[in-house]
């Protein structure tokens, strides 16, 4: 698909008495890209060919998976891996990946979590859970949730366990921005293991597919993708550590305090809006699409690796040039994080219809038992694995 490029000119002002008054009268142009980079074939050459630090090798898991996208990693060393698009949960074995098993199909299966000799997973307004059975299925499933919010723009739910025992979900905006008429869009909710005790921890989120506690602190990150159609640098992907009862700005508010001029804030100011909300702790680069985000307890990596997180960044399509496609490390010093860092790159390549390609589109991210870690690539149903070897 060839670039192309929107502008957009919003010249804002005072309407009459009798129509909605425009609190923020201003003029602004925003210029944006449309960048698809073309797909490849993930040759031998191409993933010899990916940049890592020194001593870290990345290879061929298992391949034909599809669309591969949640992947969590069992007591046992298994993976459980969702496919949205297929609408099933397989199973792999890590000492044979080719050894493989479906072992649920659900319509718009997503997120993924494992709990109490149990399998978690959420579709686009329902969450289940089933045991894991002594050879990896599973039994019964009980369904825990039937009334999520609608998804809108954003139905790939995930779902993760806290220190506090209770079930977190992350539930999207149904837009890019907008004002949502349901209190749980845009949100993290938290629930008891059965459903119930369902509650709003945190608001203005936009879309935090993942999250993930922090092993020494308990305190909880997640990075929220920013909005499109605000430029090629607007707005960035944000690392926030979400807590109780804050709200972290959308859909008024983006990035370091960044006003959203497309939208009035009902009741209330952008500048009250701006001030009742938290900022993000770390951003990257706009429009580089947040994925999977896990903290690293592995023993495999050198010591200076552990306690510092890894994310998956699943590529843009709003920007010149593309950003994204990739695997970053987020270092931690002292219980806090510090910078963000490429760690796996190489999967965007210059040329192509569009003048980029791609071999790759990252999304699912696990530390295995051995300590290396998983990586999935949804382009072409792809796990990878990376280790370090010193």
């Amino acid at each position: 698909m060839p670039h192309s490029r929107l502008v957009l000119a919003l010249c804002l002002a005072p309407l009459p008495a009798f129509a909605q008054p425009l609190q923020n009268p201003s003029a602004t142009r925003i210029e944006a890209n449309v960048v698809k980079p073309a797909p490849l074939e993930a040759t031998p050459e191409r993933v010899a060919g990916l940049k890592l630090p020194a001593g870290f090798k990345i290879e061929k898991f298992a391949e034909g998976m599809k669309a591969p996208r949640v992947i969590v990693v069992a007591e046992n060393g298994s993976l459980y891996v969702s496919d949205r698009d297929e609408g099933t949960v397989t199973m792999l074995d890590p000492s044979d990946p080719t050894k493989r098993r479906v072992v649920l199909k659900k319509p718009d299966v997503h997120g993924l979590a494992l709990h109490d000799g149990r399998l978690f997973y959420v579709t686009v307004k329902e969450i289940f859970s089933a045991p894991i059975q002594a050879d990896g299925t599973l039994g019964p499933e009980t369904k825990l949730v039937a009334d999520l919010p609608d998804a809108g723009q954003h139905p790939n739910r995930t779902i993760g366990f806290g220190p506090d025992g209770w079930l977190y979900a992350s539930l999207g905006s149904t837009c890019n921005e907008c004002e949502e008429r349901n209190p749980e869009n845009a949100t993290m909710v938290r629930m008891k293991s059965d459903g119930s005790g369902r509650e709003i921890v945190a608001s203005g989120l936009r879309n935090t597919i993942g999250f993930d506690w922090d092993p020494r602190t308990k305190a909880l990150y997640g990075w929220d993708d920013g909005v499109d159609w605000h430029g090629d640098n607007e707005t960035p992907e944000e690392l926030n550590r979400i807590e109780a009862g804050k709200k972290y700005g959308w859909p008024y508010i983006f990035g370091a305090g960044m006003k959203n001029l497309y939208r009035e804030v009902p009741k209330s100011s952008l500048e009250q809006w701006d001030k009742d909300s938290a900022r993000p702790l770390l951003t990257w680069t706009a429009h580089a699409s947040s994925m999977q985000f896990t903290f690293y307890d592995g023993a495999q990596f050198p010591a200076e690796h552990r306690g510092d997180a890894f994310v998956t960044m699943h590529g843009s399509w709003n920007r010149k040039p593309p950003s994204g496609y990739e695997v970053l490390r987020v270092r931690f010093e002292n219980g806090e994080p510090k910078s963000v860092e490429p760690f796996v790159t190489g999967f965007l390549v210059e040329g192509g219809p569009s003048g980029w390609s791609r071999f790759a589109r990252p999304f699912g991210l696990a530390v295995a038992k051995d300590g290396s870690l998983y990586l999935g690539d949804d382009q072409h149903g792809i796990i990878y694995r990376i280790s370090y070897r010193g």
